[in-house]
């Protein structure tokens, strides 16, 4: 199997983008851009997200307790590609808030999710994180989407 037309074929299924954020002892606060969030189970609360096995803060995201997090608003590609580059993931404090459980978030969001670890699945170049959902909020704002390789956004809503 061609990995690079796997790749561009599953580039095909649309999905928002979030940052995943941790407060890590060592590192600090750190944000990282993922499209792999999805819902999980709703009794319990669950969501799920991967991380590359590779990854630069790998150690930071699989020993953390908590962590949250935050989908991105249309109008914020920016921060999206800020976070998704290696090495780059230091958070810029104006852009956030603290949780209840010391985890940043961002201040302006689709929606954001407070989590604990419920689980971690390795599973082939990535590990599975499992998160229990302890706290959540959410606001109308138009997600910033990813499909084929570029960020995109609903058309517009009417009501």
């Amino acid at each position: 199997m061609n990995s690079t037309d796997f790749r561009n074929a599953l580039g095909a299924f649309t999905t928002g983008v979030c940052l995943i954020t941790v407060d890590d002892p060592k590192s600090g606060a750190l944000a990282l851009t993922a499209n792999s969030f999805s819902s999980l189970s709703l009794t319990p609360p669950l969501v799920l997200w991967n991380i590359q096995n590779d990854s630069d803060c790998f150690r930071e995201y699989t020993e953390c307790l908590h962590f949250g997090i935050s989908i991105l608003c249309a109008d914020q590609q920016a921060l999206s590609g800020c976070y998704a580059r290696k090495d780059n993931h230091k958070i810029v404090e104006d852009d956030f808030i603290v949780d209840e459980y010391g985890v940043p978030l961002l201040k302006r969001a689709v929606a954001r999710f407070s989590c604990k670890l419920f689980k971690f699945l390795e599973a082939g170049d990535h590990h599975i994180v499992i998160g229990e959902v302890l706290t959540f909020d959410a606001e109308d704002h138009s997600p910033l989407l990813f499909s084929r390789g570029s960020y995109d956004q609903l058309a517009s809503r009417t009501h």
